[in-house]
């Protein structure tokens, strides 16, 4: 039984204007994306962050450590871009603007990803030193160990050549007022070396031939002499070093969606000459206008239109659906689409970060870039971590020294402390989570605003569902008519109707202005145009006076109770003028192929699923009977809307609204999610949390399930950072965590950290399951050969 409101409302009709609703940001402020090179963990990001918010001229600063990015909201009469650059670089980092025609902020080539001379460096020293451990393995004691004086000699090439990049972080940080892993790195490898350079330089006769006999000093001393820890230093920086790199190599080529995203245009393109032939160009070198041609199996550069021949055209990069197009003379491309077969001339009507392609790589990066609330507990832990070790480190030296009286044991135990505590984990978990789930969303046709949009699909148990465009196709015909004044002809009311309805973008007013246009009826001039929300629209037109269309209550029409079941399941659409009825159309809708599916997909997923419209109840109430929706609102205005779903919130429900036009833009606003449809009107979409960029439902269960599945990932990681450091720490306070195995451990928790996040990038929704499990039954019901 459909849950019918009481609401008295006489709104049983949505019009939606053609305002001009292109919200843009004030003069006085504006947005700022930057990339960021040289961020070793999350304290990075936060003394960047920390640096920018002091500027009078910055409102707001959100710094991705995993995604190498700063967003900013600034004054620009106050200050530039290149100045924030400036701002950025003295902090010890280096940030790139965007190019203006380019996709995406491209970084400094980073040498140490590409070319790791450094590591490779780094490892050439520590070989000698693996050695010698093997030595002990094996039963040989010290005798594989390097004399004492090579050990200093490559100790000191590691600390004071190959570490350098971390005492330049280090610095930086501690300038800042919040430092940074490597300040742990730096005290602790820096506090080893110098200790065993004295005991070495102290040890013996003080003669050169006492320095460089091996057999009297060091760790594998025949006399029992003072122990040196050389190797423990170089494990510890060569480990940490290479955790970084393989952290960048995984952030860099395998979690950030956008470099796929980057790949889908061509480097060259084929453009027409003045003569006719085709000549190769860089696409850099395209400008909007030039003629460009794609062949079979190549990708679309840019945005254009299609002006000589016919193909088909995949563009799930866009919408999440991969069902392919078909393409002819004056259809639209959008750049990355995959010409699948035929051959395609189009005329570049948009190039680099002006196309869609462009807006959603954009779009992405600072969805990306932004924070999710559970992001805050990290940050806020990390603020307070390192002072919090070193304190930890100094009183475990202390008590230790205090408790064995064996300096060096105690050093080691402080140094394992400093190692061990690295709050890089803690500092990934959630952006790492966050640009995966982002990508798995694009990549499924959903655009998630921010990382707050994200984490809010993902708590939501309450979907509101609007109708016309949403639940149905969206282009309503008409399907009956009833005449008042006897004396206009149909096509007289139609053409009446058509001239306001074309000063309005609602489904319904496409339909009559459609319908008009088949009839190849001329539009009247009207002046005076008004919009009274989920009422109509009404206008004046000359000779004929003021002009009402929309509800049947609006146009103070009284349609009689004993009409055809037809005007039961439709929509209605009145005319009047100056008050005086003329008619009325019924329109009906037809539902979306998969909207059942998608339907019942929520429902199976716990998601309590309501329908609130405008449209009168009867209509409401049929739609909700064919797609088993319980709770069925009809006769909703968008106060009506945005106050049910307050009331809902009020009840302890986390709700979400999809719709696509200006009546719903209040209730999306109200909601704690909201999904706009695709190609839904302006307001829609700047009010909605998320944009799906296909005409399916199903996108909205994908988005739900993926949301989720991102905030359990985040929830993970947190946990394994967490409990990693609460269980770390101690065991190397108490002796059980050498240096080398707590800098192996610390990288290793990194590195987990990113793989639980990659475990994303496999997620696939209902309809991705449903057609690998077809096409494996396909292949096992195929006869066999002889």
């Amino acid at each position: 039984m459909n849950d019918s409101t009481h609401n008295h409302s006489p709104n049983d009709y949505d019009v939606d204007t053609d305002i001009q609703s292109n919200t843009t940001l004030a003069a006085q402020r504006a947005h700022l994306q930057l990339a960021i090179d040289g961020m070793s963990c999350q304290a990075c990001a936060s003394r960047i962050e920390k640096v920018l918010n002091k500027k009078p001229s910055v409102y707001d600063v959100s710094v991705n450590f995993a995604g190498e990015t700063a967003n900013v909201d600034y004054d620009p009469t106050q200050t530039t871009p290149d100045q924030i650059t400036e701002w950025v670089n003295k902090t010890g980092f280096v940030a790139n603007l965007q190019a203006a025609d380019s996709l995406f902020a491209q970084t400094d080539e980073d040498t140490a990803t590409k070319y790791p001379w450094r590591l490779i460096g780094l490892w050439v020293c520590l070989l000698p030193f693996l050695i010698g451990m093997a030595g002990m393995l094996v039963g040989e004691g010290m005798a594989w160990m390097p004399p004492v004086w090579l050990q200093f000699v490559l100790a000191t090439v590691v600390q004071l050549g190959f570490a350098l990049p971390f005492y330049k972080s280090a610095w930086a940080s501690i300038k800042g007022g919040l430092a940074n892993m490597d300040v742990l790195v730096v005290i602790g490898t820096l506090t080893i070396w110098a200790y065993s350079t004295y005991l070495w330089l102290t040890h013996g006769d003080g003669s050169l031939h006492s320095l460089l006999q091996s057999n009297h000093v060091g760790s594998h001393s025949v006399d029992h002499g003072p122990a040196v820890y050389f190797e423990a230093g170089v494990m510890v920086i060569a480990f940490v070093r290479t955790g970084k790199y393989l952290e960048e190599r995984t952030k860099k080529h395998s979690l950030n969606s956008i470099d796929l995203l980057l790949s889908l245009t061509p480097d060259e393109v084929e453009r027409q000459q003045p003569n006719g032939e085709f000549q190769s160009v860089a696409l850099k070198d395209i400008q909007v206008g030039d003629i460009l041609r794609a062949k079979q199996g190549g990708r679309v550069a840019t945005d254009g239109t299609v002006t000589d021949g016919s193909g088909w055209c995949e563009e799930s990069h866009l919408t999440g659906e991969s069902v392919p197009l078909k393409k002819d003379v004056g259809d639209v491309l959008m750049a990355g689409a995959l010409l699948e077969n035929g051959s395609l001339l189009y005329r570049v009507s948009a190039k680099g970060s002006d196309t869609k392609l462009g807006d959603m790589v954009q779009a992405l990066s600072d969805a990306q870039g932004s924070k999710a609330n559970l992001a805050r507990l990290a940050d806020r832990v990390t603020a307070i971590f390192v002072p919090v070790v070193v304190t930890i480190a100094l009183v475990t030296f202390g008590l230790t020294w205090w408790l064995t009286g064996m300096m060096d044991t105690a050093l080691m135990h402080a140094v394992s402390v400093l190692v061990i505590a690295c709050p890089c984990a803690l500092g990934l978990a959630t952006p790492a989570a966050i640009m995966a789930g982002m990508g798995v969303a694009a990549r499924h046709g959903v655009w998630f605003k921010d990382a707050q949009s994200l984490e809010a699909a993902g708590n939501i148990d309450t979907v509101v569902l609007d109708k016309t465009g949403t639940l149905t196709i969206g282009k309503p015909t008409i399907v009956d008519k009833v005449m008042v004044d006897q004396s206009l002809a149909v096509d007289d009311v139609l053409q009446i109707a058509a001239s306001i309805e074309a000063h309005a973008s609602h489904p319904l007013a496409t339909a009559i202005v459609n319908a008009a246009a088949k009839r190849n009826l001329p539009l009247l001039s009207v002046t005076d145009v008004s919009v009274i929300k989920g009422a109509g629209i009404q206008a004046n037109i000359d000779g004929l006076g003021l002009v009402k269309v929309g509800t049947a209550e609006f146009a103070n029409l009284n349609l009689p109770k004993l009409m055809p079941k037809v005007w039961q399941i439709a929509s209605t659409v009145a005319i009047s003028i100056n008050n005086e009825p003329l008619g009325a159309f019924a329109l009906a809708d037809d539902l979306k192929a998969d909207t059942p599916q998608a339907i019942t997909a929520l429902q199976n997923a716990g998601t309590h699923v309501i329908l609130m419209s405008g449209d009168k109840q009867s209509v409401v109430d049929h739609v909700a009977g064919q797609l088993g929706i319980e709770q069925a609102y009809g006769k909703m205005s968008p106060r009506d809307k945005a106050s049910q779903i307050a009331l809902l919130q009020t009840a302890g429900h986390k709700v979400a609204m999809a719709g696509d036009g200006v009546n719903d833009a209040p209730a999306m606003a109200t909601a704690d999610a909201s999904f706009a449809m695709f190609e839904g009107t302006d307001v829609a979409q700047h009010s909605a949390s998320a944009r799906l960029m296909g005409e399916s439902l199903m996108h909205i269960d994908a988005a739900q399930k993926i949301a989720k599945a991102t905030l359990r990932n985040i929830k993970q990681n947190l946990f394994f950072a967490f409990i990693y450091n609460c269980l770390g720490i101690p065991l190397a306070a108490f002796g059980f965590l050498n240096p080398m195995i707590a800098a192996a451990a610390m990288a290793l928790s990194s590195i987990s950290v990113l793989m639980n996040a990659l475990r994303l990038t496999r997620f696939k929704t209902e309809v991705e399951l449903d057609n690998t499990v077809s096409a494996s039954h396909s292949k096992t019901d195929r006869p066999k050969k002889a």
